[in-house]
């Protein structure tokens, strides 16, 4: 049985319901699946996980929450070569692009990521939860 953890930042709710949904496609999957707010996160616990979802909301001019999730990322970075990841995130206005850079950022520093990212306008709707439900199951393989 797979190890996931879905790690993410939400200020609005709509990227915490979409972390849910991953939750949500990985148990289905058979995976033990645990939701984890970023600030609860760092590199020491990458080694706990045989994958790892993240989720952060587009902010300011598309670019990751600066408080809280870019420096717990920032941290996680080194443990980031090899490792499964999926990545996903609700936005507001944009067309995507602080999750092309983020996707880049994490190509070059050698991670594996499971799957396309999930993105979504506002509050994910049933597609978008389908997207995060398969995100979640491809995660756990």
């Amino acid at each position: 049985m797979s190890k996931i953890a879905v790690v993410y930042w939400s200020g609005t709710g709509n990227t915490e319901a979409m972390a849910n949904a991953v939750i949500d496609g990985a148990n289905a999957a058979g995976a033990a699946a645990e939701l984890i707010v970023c600030g609860d996160f760092n590199a020491d616990r990458m080694d706990e996980f045989d994958a790892v979802a993240f989720g952060c909301p587009s902010m300011g001019s598309e670019e990751l929450e600066e408080s809280e999730f870019a420096p717990m990322f920032e941290g996680v970075k080194s443990k980031l070569s090899g490792k499964r990841i999926a990545l996903f995130g609700s936005y507001g206005w944009g067309d995507g692009e602080w999750m092309r850079t983020w996707e880049e950022s994490c190509n070059a520093l050698g991670a594996q990521l499971a799957c396309e990212p999930v993105i979504c306008a506002g509050e994910p709707d049933a597609d978008a939860v389908k997207s995060l439900n398969a995100l979640g199951a491809e995660l756990s393989r």
